[in-house]
């Protein structure tokens, strides 16, 4: 892993730590709101001349800590969670992916 993967991960984990419990329940209220929160952050992550594996390793950051900390709050949401916990490694990578394609349309 290089340092620039190294430094988006570290971001992504302490921007998720550091939110208020109030605003990630804002973000959770809707797949919609999460959809728009995380395109948000794909289109940042561009910006700062991210590529699209590196965009997806952010993503993935994301789903674990949601995975491990949130608990679905719609179908959607539910969907995801379930989804991440029986997927291998390889295929929780391909989801994030597929998140980060979802969010650039």
């Amino acid at each position: 892993m290089n340092n620039n993967t190294e430094t988006v991960e570290s971001k992504v984990e302490n921007t998720l730590n550091e939110m208020s419990q109030e605003k990630k329940d804002n973000i959770l209220s809707s797949f919609n709101e999460f959809r728009t929160y995380l395109g948000d952050k794909v289109t940042k992550g561009e910006k700062l001349g991210l590529n699209d594996d590196q965009l997806a390793l952010a993503a993935k950051k994301i789903a674990d800590y949601l995975a491990t900390h949130e608990e679905p709050q719609n179908e959607e949401q539910y969907l995801l969670h379930e989804l991440w916990k029986v997927g291998t490694d390889e295929e929780q990578h391909h989801l994030a992916n597929m998140l980060v394609k979802l969010v650039k349309e």
